[in-house]
């Protein structure tokens, strides 16, 4: 059956890779649309331009590899990974953006994208990324790699200076939703799970990384470990 991820072997040349492009430009869809028909090895399946759109059409069409726009209206692209990603694990999803913000690198990666490239690339290097993404590879544009290695050598070394320290005391609450963080909910899901307003989550959030001397959620969650606050299984 065509989609069927059953079917197929990771980067098997039996069957043509089944792309949906997911951004909230029409010409830039169009453009890759263009450009991916060029290659014998990849049928473009659908697209959509925006986030709640890709879930749907996620599910409807089956693909095997979804480009996935980062900023877009209704659902981000980060949320719509981590959506489809539970729902359809098998799915590789390369977020394919213009951000070169650190956050949306880090919040995507443990969303379930295998990779972050930036719209600099050549349209060219699309396809090469696809097929690696889909034979189990990650690819990520050198500058953000650069950031992601510089980040996780500051987190060890603040770790480190902090390691001796007493670890701060956190609230009850506090505990519950860094949990639900390392758990990869969004603020909204973290809401709906303790039955409060995104704003009070948001609040903690604060509170826990002011406490910690934290900067980012990632780092909380990472800290937290390391000091056995909580237990990711």
């Amino acid at each position: 059956m065509p989609g069927d991820p059953s079917s197929r072997k990771s980067g098997g040349a039996d069957q043509d890779l089944r792309v949906l492009i997911v951004d909230d430009h029409a010409l830039f869809r169009r453009g890759l649309q263009m450009v991916l028909k060029q290659e014998e090895d990849i049928e473009v399946v659908g697209e959509a331009g925006d986030g709640h759109e890709a879930i749907q059409k996620a599910q409807e069409l089956m693909p095997d590899v979804i480009l996935m726009d980062v900023r877009m209206p209704r659902r981000s692209g980060i949320e719509a990974t981590q959506q489809i990603k539970d729902m359809l694990p098998h799915v590789k999803i390369l977020m394919l953006t213009i951000s070169d913000e650190e956050a949306d690198l880090y919040d995507a990666i443990k969303a379930g994208a295998a990779g972050y490239l930036l719209k600099e690339i050549s349209i060219d290097e699309v396809a090469d990324a696809i097929r690696s993404v889909w034979q189990g590879q990650s690819r990520i544009s050198p500058s953000m790699a650069s950031k992601l290695l510089l980040e996780f050598a500051a987190m060890s070394k603040r770790a480190d200076e902090r390691q001796q320290l007493p670890a701060p005391r956190l609230t009850e609450r506090e505990m519950e939703v860094l949990k639900l963080v390392a758990q990869g909910l969004n603020n909204r899901d973290i809401a709906k799970e303790l039955f409060i307003s995104e704003n009070t989550v948001k609040n903690h959030i604060r509170n826990i990384l002011e406490k910690l001397h934290l900067h980012s959620r990632m780092e909380a969650v990472v800290y937290a470990v390391r000091q056995k606050l909580l237990e990711i299984k």
